[in-house]
């Protein structure tokens, strides 16, 4: 027994697995979000803080650490600023929330036994007000993101089961990806938004190909070989995106090109199941019952 025949056997029982995993999924969020109040952790470009370069080749392992026993009421990130194209250390990148600058540069004068001027030393502060009318714009773009595209599929395909499977699928992707966030501590910023606005179109591209080969390419065969010819088209596609956003992952030294291929990463590794599992499952079940009336 081939592939082909194995899931057309099997299809249902595999729409259990993407099912569970979104699942989960939604789980991890909840419980984030009774813990903290937010679905997600946010960074300083979202709620407000203090982003300082410090220009020195320095490197303090525990710095992180003895800032959080000087500001115990503080969200600080510490990170090493690298020079482009190499690996070599040229300074630290601290975020830090709830903290006030000039209490901050002190301890990291005190801290890094080094005086801090215009020739070593930048910041950058964010206010809480203007981040969190980011995170609200973005949050609406998201939000308009996905009513209008579920109008132009529905409009498209003139069938609200196929529409809303696409539509599911997209979602349920985004969900993962924040789910897995929430799992290891990562933290959403702008560019994590941008990345997440990125992953949408990434998965409506596989999911239309999987639905117009089964609604409107019925000259091509059956619908198992139109679904199959789908699959090897939309597999080329997201295999050669993660292949090339992995690269670039490794490769790059920028700390918001690796958030942005990353989310990019894990969600078109899970836009592989949900189109896959669910959306071609959906599709065959659909397609069955509607040739029965």
């Amino acid at each position: 027994m081939n592939i082909k025949e194995t899931y057309m056997k099997n299809y249902k029982k595999l729409l259990i697995i993407p099912i569970i995993i979104f699942a989960i999924s939604l789980i991890i969020i909840f419980q984030h979000y009774s813990s903290t109040g937010e679905i997600v952790d946010k960074d300083v470009t979202l709620k407000g803080g203090l982003t300082i370069t410090i220009y020195s080749p320095i490197d303090i392992p525990d710095l992180k650490a003895q800032l959080k026993l000087e500001f115990p009421k503080g969200d600080i990130i510490v990170r090493r600023l690298t020079e482009f194209g190499s690996n070599e250390q040229i300074g630290l990148l601290i975020e830090a929330a709830e903290v006030e600058e000039e209490e901050l540069k002190a301890v990291l004068e005190e801290k890094l036994n080094l005086e801090l001027t215009k020739d070593n030393y930048s910041v950058e502060q964010v206010g809480s007000s203007l981040g969190n009318a980011f995170y609200k714009q973005m949050r609406t773009a998201l939000i308009l993101a996905f009513i209008f595209m579920a109008i132009v599929i529905l409009i498209t395909f003139r069938a609200w089961i196929p529409a809303f499977t696409i539509v599911f699928c997209a979602f349920a992707d985004m969900v993962f990806v924040v789910a897995i966030m929430n799992l290891f501590g990562m933290r959403l910023s702008t560019t994590g938004i941008a990345a997440l606005l990125m992953l949408i179109g990434y998965s409506i591209d596989t999911d239309i190909v999987i639905t117009t080969k089964a609604l409107k390419r019925k000259e091509e065969g059956n619908i198992v070989d139109r679904m199959t010819s789908g699959v090897k088209t939309g597999l080329t596609m997201t295999i050669s995106t993660v292949v090339a956003l992995t690269v670039g992952y490794f490769v790059s030294q920028s700390y918001v090109i690796k958030e942005m291929f990353l989310i990019i990463i894990l969600g078109l590794i899970f836009d592989v199941i949900m189109t896959y599992l669910f959306n071609t499952g959906v599709l065959v079940w659909w397609t069955r019952r509607k040739a029965k009336y």
